[in-house]
């Protein structure tokens, strides 16, 4: 089947199987590899973009439920200039990361996450966060990350 997605602005139309998931429409079709493919079932969130401004698990969407919707990736984000996305620069600011895999999943998250709730709490940020998993951190610097990005306080 033919599907047709705008993945950051730009429209890819492929001929797919239906059994396509968008996170490897994303990945091979698009060729935006930061995305990525953690655990195909739901649980890890590496694979979360936006699909209509919605933060999404890719790994749960067919590339056929998203043709004719918009998809947002890591490689989206930045500004007109090249500019980080004020969620990217306070990621690394804050030390939001180590291995970096679950990053472009926690960024596109906590994009969602500010995009409903401006100004959370730490304990909203960290329950708005719930679905990813990362297994380097304790997940302090990734709060103080999302904390930072919406103009509060982070803690030392």
């Amino acid at each position: 089947m033919k599907v047709s997605i705008e993945i950051n602005g730009t429209t890819v139309s492929e001929e797919v199987e239906d059994r396509t998931l968008l996170v490897h429409f994303v990945r091979e079709q698009a060729g935006l590899t930061a995305t990525n493919i953690g655990c195909d079932t739901t649980s890890c969130g590496a694979c979360t973009v936006l699909l209509d401004g919605e933060s999404v698990k890719s790994c749960t969407v067919l590339a056929a439920q998203a043709d004719g919707h918009s998809v947002t990736t890591l490689e989206g984000l930045h500004g007109d200039g090249g500019d980080l996305h004020p969620v990217q620069r306070a990621f690394r600011e804050e030390h939001g990361l180590q291995c970096g895999f679950c990053t472009p999943g926690m960024i596109m998250a906590s994009v969602s996450l500010l995009d409903h709730n401006p100004k959370p709490t730490r304990q909203e940020v960290r329950a708005g966060l719930e679905g990813n998993l990362c297994r380097c951190t304790g997940y302090h610097n990734i709060v103080n990350a999302v904390m930072n990005a919406s103009g509060q306080e982070v803690q030392r």
